[in-house]
């Protein structure tokens, strides 16, 4: 035997000798794509390069069609096996309330901001818009619809026309039937869990490619809109930013400081992966898979977590449903010239609570916006002042909507005594599924 021969149990050569690819943090990857497509987007819209418009459109249709994709079906098995997971939650329905009162406190809170800024800065004055600008909606919100339409009139419209909230009122009886029929049902609460799991690794798949998006989605909003039509709308976009940052870097440390007696700065390290992804995606439901598991990572116990942000990504929208709604109404009521008195404050408060289900978690909140208006018996073509803008706010909107899904159950787990307070202080702001060092030889 040769003296230079290796022992069996000899070390493996240090990987440190070959070539190893940079982890470039999920972050970064996030604000590289926003300088990028600010960038890109600049470029096609100054020196009028048509095909980068259009491909800048494709890679951000592309993102948000596959976050689509796979709403319906997630939406409906994420909300049924929620409610199916309350058996294993001692004192489920004293949870769901808590959750639920909460929602509405967060929101009555916002609605007020939103109102506040509104009332202030008069968004609507000195824009040089006029009513002749505006221009009705396809489809506008009441009443009478939303409570209507919650009932589907079968079982697969709702998922080819996406009506969330018709799909989350099925998943919410076939929820309930599988806790009624109990053992029998349980391998139909099996596949649905499975199934659940497919959509939420398919869709994981799809987050990673959000900086991909990013770069799309912001190039093709500042290529098509340009700075020119910002200005007109200054005041009212800095508005909702201003309103949404109170709400995200104000009322909600405020409330885990004083309310959970918690840490705020380890919140928005836990959750901060799911709120940058929210504001790329625009989508609450597109973040959803993430935004369970960095409320997990805060010590939300799985069970609870598992019904509460599927609720909340259906309801809880302190941006769309709230801030927005409430700066809209007034915006429109100055390009209109109508006077708005202490009623009709309270009606879009009002509205801001009870019909947030309305905005069902999709991008936009088109539809809360009409509801508002309608409410209020303001001009339906004050919608179509904001549409072309609506891109530009709904990232913030969104971004608060998020925080506000993780929060909620945080607040709840720590005045209930569950939630897991060593884990969330180790909470950070570090991917949840970060992938593997891939190495390749030199």
């Amino acid at each position: 035997m040769s003296a230079n021969t290796t022992p069996a149990d000899a070390k493996p050569a240090s990987p440190k000798s070959g070539f190893r690819i940079p982890k470039v943090p999920f972050w970064a990857q996030i604000v590289g794509g926003l300088v990028l497509g600010v960038l890109l987007g600049w470029l096609a819209r100054s020196q009028d390069i048509s095909w980068l418009v259009t491909t800048l459109d494709k890679i951000g249709g592309i993102f948000i069609q596959l976050l689509k994709l796979a709403v319906a079906p997630l939406v409906f098995f994420a909300i049924l096996v929620s409610i199916t997971n309350l058996r294993k939650v001692n004192n489920a329905a004293r949870l769901a309330s808590r959750t639920l009162l909460w929602f509405m406190i967060t929101s009555l809170i916002a609605v007020a901001i939103g109102l506040v800024i509104g009332l202030v800065t008069n968004p609507g004055s000195g824009t040089g818009l006029t009513p002749k600008d505006g221009g009705k909606p396809e489809h506008a919100g009441s009443w009478i619809d939303f409570l209507t339409g919650i009932v589907p009139t079968d079982v697969i419209t709702p998922f080819t026309e996406l009506n969330v909230l018709q799909i989350v009122f099925m998943a919410a009886v076939a929820g309930i039937a599988i806790l009624q029929i109990g053992e029998k049902a349980k391998p139909i609460l099996t596949l649905s869990e499975s199934i659940l799991e497919l959509l939420q690794k398919a869709l994981w798949w799809v987050i990673k490619l959000a900086p991909l998006g990013t770069v799309g989605l912001i190039g093709y909003a500042i290529a098509t809109y340009g700075w020119d039509l910002i200005s007109k709308y200054a005041t009212f976009t800095a508005d909702i930013y201003v309103g949404c940052a109170l709400v995200l870097f104000g009322v909600y440390p405020l409330l885990l400081a004083t309310v959970a007696k918690l840490n705020p700065v380890q919140f928005f390290k836990g959750a901060w992966p799911a709120i940058q992804l929210a504001f790329v995606s625009r989508s609450s439901v597109g973040t959803m898979p993430l935004t369970q598991k960095v409320t997990e990572r805060l010590g939300v116990p799985k069970e609870y977590a598992s019904f509460s942000v599927p609720f909340g990504a259906t309801t809880k929208m302190d941006g769309c449903a709230a801030i927005y709604p409430a700066i809209a109404a007034i915006f429109v009521a100055q390009i209109f010239d109508i006077n708005l008195g202490v009623g009709d404050y309270l009606l879009i408060a009002f509205v801001s609570v009870v019909g947030s289900a309305a905005t069902a978690g999709l991008t936009g909140a088109t539809v809360m916006l009409t509801l508002t208006l309608s409410t209020l018996g303001l001009p339906m073509e004050g919608v179509g002042l904001l549409l072309a803008i609506d891109p530009i706010l709904d990232m913030m909107r969104t971004a608060t909507n998020v925080a506000g899904q993780a929060l909620v159950p945080v607040i709840v787990s720590a005045r209930e005594n569950i939630l897991d307070r060593e884990a969330y202080d180790r909470a950070t702001s570090s991917p949840v599924d970060e992938p593997q060092t891939v190495a390749v030889a030199a």
